[in-house]
């Protein structure tokens, strides 16, 4: 992983540093860096953690009880941290150049627990006051993004994620459920709330691995036009259709989502909304307009916040490139210039928070095997990846919305949320 370049307005380079300030001697340097990051941690809320240097040079001591330390091995991650707050410890992190002692889920739940009452925003900037900038998703930059997470290779994603290859969140119905039922059960989750019959015609934009359009065609009789631009995940869910005996009801299109034709009975998508961006929800909400016949359902799955606020800017530049959660006030921007009518919006952060925790069980129970297929950089910057997402979720800096709609002149609408939970067909407004 490529490191952020220096400042170019005076913050000194790490590598024209003296070799004792290296090394953590006390000097002018170090001394500077240190009350800059002290200063960092008051924008930040005080979180409940020690930060010290790796000769034992304590940078930073929380006046209540710490949860756990962060070692910063050279002083060159002591200025990293100071010049771009997320990506650098997020880099320094998976470099192994900073060292968390204590539960690592635990320590960066308080972290965005501080961080968050106090304003997010504040501890993301760099001491210049900067936040740094998500990147655009145009047709392109979407197809370079997209292949820079989703087409690592299916035997990766295979080893830690469930036997349908979903990677969303789970629906945990029951306390007892394994994630393999928890992910069923949100195909049948989401299945309920379009409302489907055998016959519909079902537009999926963003469909992973394809589990989603396969349990629509296999348990709700329907044909699914799934699209997506990941050439990986497209091939498994081809070859799965095949298996299955769902190729007639299923098809599988690699194709961006603004290339979407025709009409159907219902439009879903699930986890793609985080990767259009704000700039072309106009364009997506005219894509469900030109495809949704009146009467139909629609719904969108995302990741969002409880306002707008920057992405992770480490998450968004080397995990997800082009990632925005959106709050659900810029989700509207998707349904209110076609003047679509909101009939549901449920969230589901703590399922995705137990979602991550076994997603990471499993990773680290695959670690060693990870590392001899990538390197040991890697799989730091995943496990970063999933227990800071699991903590995020936890502490709620992060939400899980489903929103569910139509258009405004459709009243054959479900008049309770019973048919969600007891399998039965929908009451409305005529059968009552």
């Amino acid at each position: 992983m490529k490191r952020e370049p220096s400042h170019p307005l005076g913050v000194p380079d790490v590598a024209s540093l003296d070799t004792a300030s290296r090394g953590d001697e006390p000097g002018a340097l170090v001394a500077l860096g240190q009350r800059l990051f002290r200063s960092l941690m008051a924008r930040a809320g005080n979180p409940p953690i020690e930060f010290a240097m790796a000769s034992g040079r304590r940078l930073y001591k929380p006046p209540q009880r710490a949860v756990g330390r962060v070692i910063f091995r050279d002083v060159g991650v002591l200025w990293d941290v100071v010049r771009h707050p997320e990506v650098a410890f997020g880099d320094a992190y998976s470099a192994g150049r900073a060292i968390v002692e204590g539960d690592l889920l635990e320590v960066l739940f308080h972290l965005y627990r501080t961080t968050d009452e106090v304003g997010a925003e504040s501890a993301k900037r760099s001491w210049l006051g900067l936040l740094p900038r998500p990147r655009d998703n145009t047709l392109e930059t979407s197809r370079e993004n997209i292949h820079h997470h989703y087409d690592l290779g299916n035997d990766f994603y295979a080893m830690w994620l469930d036997e349908r290859m979903v990677y969303t969140c789970a629906y945990y119905a029951e306390p007892q459920m394994s994630l393999e039922q928890a992910q069923v059960a949100k195909l049948e989750h989401v299945s309920r709330k379009l409302e489907l019959r055998p016959g519909m015609r079902v537009i999926e934009a963003g469909c992973g691995w394809g589990a989603l359009a396969l349990h629509m065609a296999r348990e709700h009789g329907v044909h699914v036009r799934a699209f997506n631009i990941s050439t990986r995940q497209i091939e498994y869910a081809r070859e799965q259709a095949e298996r299955e005996g769902l190729a007639g009801r299923v098809e599988f299109i690699q194709d961006d989502y603004r290339n979407v034709s025709g009409t159907y009975d219902a439009f879903v998508s699930v986890g793609m909304l985080e990767h259009v961006g704000t700039a072309n929800y106009r364009e997506l909400g005219g894509v469900v307009d030109r495809s949704l016949e009146h009467g139909g359902r629609a719904l969108l799955h995302s990741v969002g916040r409880n306002r707008p606020q920057a992405p992770n800017a480490w998450l968004e530049q080397r995990i997800f490139p082009g990632s925005y959660p959106p709050s659900l006030r810029e989700m509207m921007d998707i349904l209110e210039p076609y003047r679509f009518s909101v009939l549901d919006v449920e969230n589901l952060r703590l399922h995705y928070a137990r979602t991550l925790m076994e997603w990471l069980e499993r990773f680290e129970g695959k670690a060693d095997c990870i590392a001899q297929m990538y390197d040991d950089t890697f799989v730091r910057a995943w496990r970063l990846y999933l227990a800071g997402c699991a903590a995020a979720f936890r502490a709620s800096s992060i939400q899980l919305f489903q929103v569910l709609f139509s258009r405004p002149d459709a009243n054959e609408v479900p008049m309770t949320r019973a048919h969600l939970y007891n399998g039965e067909p929908p009451v409305s407004w005529r059968d009552m």
